[in-house]
């Protein structure tokens, strides 16, 4: 059996169309939103090891969901 989630049942898309190289350090987000925030720990291929600012926790998510959070949008 499968886990269904709201993106798969909402068919929300998360994936961006950005050309930022990511590293680690670089602030980013993720989908529309502009919190929470994350900060870059690791990029391994095409999954970045990423922490929240705010809370701390960590998460592993792909690279095509990121992106890099800008001087004018900080």
């Amino acid at each position: 059996m499968n886990a269904i989630s709201y993106r798969d049942v909402f068919e929300i898309e998360h994936d961006q169309s950005s050309s930022d190289e990511l590293q680690a350090g670089d602030l980013v987000q993720t989908g529309p939103n502009l919190f929470p925030r994350f900060e870059v720990v690791a990029i391994s291929g095409e999954t970045v090891w990423v922490r929240n600012v705010n809370s701390g926790q960590d998460a592993l998510l792909p690279t095509k969901r990121c992106r890099k959070v800008t001087a004018q949008g900080a």
